[in-house]
C-alpha cells in the first residue's frame, strides 16, 4: 500500500511539472540535457516526426513502422541560438537532400555598382555665339541643327545702321592722321588716338582685323559684315533665321565641341560610399556592344534628387571619332576595391529579418546553428562580421530544411520534463 501511495505521488509531481511548463498554453524554458559524447541509434515516424525512440517499433499515432536514423547525434543536443537546436544528419540523409558545406574564406571583394546613365554636352566646351550690335540677318550662311563647323568659318551676314556708322568713323579718323601729318608732334598723337579708338570699337563690335585692313585698304564701308565662327564643333541650336531682327542680347547660334563629352550617371544614395572622385568607369553602349569605353568619375554631385533619391555621378571620356553623341543612353559600371573581408556564400546565410543564422559543422554529420553578423554584400557572397572564423565549415544547401528540423528538436527538447 505504502509503495502504491509513492508511486502515485511521483505521477503526479511528474504531471504537476508538465503542467507548469506549458502554463498558459506556452512552453518555459527548462534546462537541456548535457550532449551526449557519442551518437546513438534512434527511430522515428516519417509522418510525425515528434515521435522518437531509441528502439524499433510503430507509430502510436498512425502505427507507421518507425525509421532507423543511423549515426545519428542524441537529439538533445543544447542549442546555442534560442529556438534552435544543433541537428545530426546521417551521410543518407546528407545525399537525399544535397547537403554540402563550403569554408569560410578570407576574399577580395570588389564591389561593382552599376547605373543607368545619359551621354551629354561637356558645358565647358559650349560657345554661345551673340552679336553686340543691332541689326538685320541678310544671309544666314550655317545650317541646321548638327551640322559641323569650323573656327573662321562664315556664320552669316548682318546688316547693322550702328556698324557701319562705326565704320565710317574708322575712314574718318584715317583721313584725319592723314592730313596732321605734317604738323606738330602733339596733334599727330591725338590723330593717332582716334584711329585707335575707332579700330577697337570695331573690334568689340564683332568684326575681325583682316576686314579692319581690308576696309582701309578700300576705304568704302560694308553695308553688311560677316560674323565668323570663334569655334569649331557641332551647332547645337539655330534660334534666329534669314531676315530676322536681332538685339544686342540674341542668342544666335549655339556651338559644341563633342571630341569630349561627359557621361551623367543616376547612383542610388545607398551605394554612394562605393564612388569617389578619380575612380574608374566602365562604360558600354547598346548600339556599340561590341566596344567600351573607360573614363574617370570627375564629379560626384553633391545635390540629391528627392523623386529618384539618386545623385548625378559625372565621368568624361574622349569623343574624337564622334561615335558618343548626346542624349544616348549608357550602362556605367563604377568598380571598387573593398580589401579582403571574411565571407560565405550567400546560400549558406539564413535571414528572418531579425537575425542571421548559419550552420556550422564541427564534426562530420552534425551541425549546430549559430548567429552571425554580416557585412558588404556581394551578388554571390555575404561579408561575415562576427559569428565565424576563417576555416569553419558551414552549410550551404538545403539549409531550409536543416533550419525546419532545428526548430522542431527545440521544441521537443522544450517539452521535455
Amino acid at each position: 500500500m505504502r509503495k502504491t501511495i509513492i508511486v502515485a505521488a511521483a505521477a503526479v509531481a511528474v504531471l504537476c511539472g508538465v503542467a507548469v511548463g506549458y502554463r498558459f498554453g506556452r512552453a518555459e524554458r527548462t534546462p537541456a540535457p548535457a550532449a551526449a559524447s557519442h551518437p546513438r541509434t534512434v527511430y522515428h515516424c516519417p509522418m510525425h516526426p515528434q515521435i522518437v525512440s531509441d528502439k524499433p517499433g510503430q507509430c502510436p499515432i498512425c502505427q507507421m513502422t518507425l525509421v532507423k536514423n543511423v549515426d545519428e547525434p542524441n537529439s538533445n543536443v543544447g542549442a546555442p541560438v534560442e529556438g534552435l537546436a544543433a541537428v545530426g544528419l546521417s551521410t543518407r540523409k546528407r545525399q537525399l537532400l544535397g547537403a554540402r558545406t563550403v569554408r569560410a574564406e578570407v576574399t577580395p571583394f570588389m564591389k561593382t555598382v552599376r547605373a543607368v546613365g545619359q551621354i551629354t554636352i561637356d558645358e565647358r566646351r559650349v560657345q554661345h555665339v551673340h552679336t553686340k550690335i543691332q541689326g538685320w540677318i541678310e544671309h544666314l550662311h550655317a545650317g541646321a541643327v548638327g551640322e559641323t563647323v569650323r573656327r573662321g568659318d562664315p556664320l552669316l551676314t548682318i546688316y547693322s545702321p550702328e556698324l557701319l556708322a562705326s565704320q565710317r568713323e574708322y575712314l574718318v579718323a584715317l583721313d584725319q592722321r592723314a592730313r596732321v601729318a605734317a604738323s606738330t608732334p602733339d596733334v599727330a598723337a591725338d590723330a593717332e588716338q582716334l584711329v585707335e579708338a575707332a579700330t577697337r570699337r570695331l573690334l568689340l563690335q564683332d568684326m575681325t582685323e583682316a576686314q579692319i585692313v581690308e576696309l582701309a585698304k578700300t576705304r568704302e564701308a560694308q553695308k553688311v559684315v560677316t560674323l565668323y565662327s570663334p569655334v569649331s564643333g557641332t551647332i547645337t541650336a539655330r534660334n534666329v533665321s534669314h531676315g530676322e531682327r536681332i538685339e544686342s542680347a540674341t542668342s544666335l547660334l549655339d556651338i559644341a565641341d563633342l571630341e569630349r563629352v561627359w557621361v551623367l550617371a543616376d547612383v542610388y544614395e545607398s551605394e554612394l560610399s562605393f564612388v569617389q572622385d578619380g575612380q574608374e568607369a566602365v562604360i558600354a553602349l547598346s548600339y556599340l556592344p561590341d566596344r567600351t569605353y573607360t573614363g574617370r568619375v570627375s564629379l560626384v554631385s553633391p545635390l540629391v534628387d528627392t523623386t529618384t533619391r539618386t545623385v548625378k555621378v559625372r565621368v568624361e571620356l574622349g569623343n574624337r571619332d564622334l561615335e558618343l553623341r548626346p542624349g544616348m543612353f549608357a550602362t556605367v559600371e563604377l568598380r571598387a576595391d573593398l580589401g579582403e573581408r571574411l565571407a560565405v556564400p550567400k546560400d549558406a546565410v539564413l535571414r528572418s529579418g531579425t537575425r542571421n543564422i548559419v550552420f556550422v559543422s564541427p564534426t562530420d554529420g552534425s551541425f549546430e546553428p549559430r548567429e552571425v553578423e554580416l557585412g558588404l554584400e556581394l551578388p554571390d557572397r555575404w561579408e561575415i562580421r562576427k559569428g565565424l572564423a576563417k576555416g569553419e565549415n558551414v552549410l550551404a544547401a538545403a539549409n531550409f530544411f536543416l533550419d525546419a528540423e532545428s526548430k522542431l528538436k527545440a521544441a521537443l527538447a522544450l517539452a521535455k520534463p
